[in-house]
């Protein structure tokens, strides 16, 4: 299961849902689902979204197995 830190990130940059969206070229919808865990990212929105928080790919998703 593919796990993230999209909300805390995003609360940590002060950016709104819609903020974010537009900086990746995303809808807040898809943000929101993506923050729930309802819907695993493309790479490259997965990459964008890395990018407009500075940070690694690896320290906003990751794999958890399931039990």
């Amino acid at each position: 299961m593919l796990r993230n830190r999209v909300r805390e990130m995003r609360a940590r940059h002060s950016l709104t849902q819609t903020e974010l969206a537009q900086l990746v070229g995303a809808t807040r919808q898809t943000i929101g689902m993506i923050e729930k865990g309802d819907y695993a990212p493309s790479v490259a929105l997965a990459l964008k979204i890395a990018h407009a928080f500075r940070e690694n790919l690896e320290a906003i998703f990751w794999l958890e197995e399931e039990s």
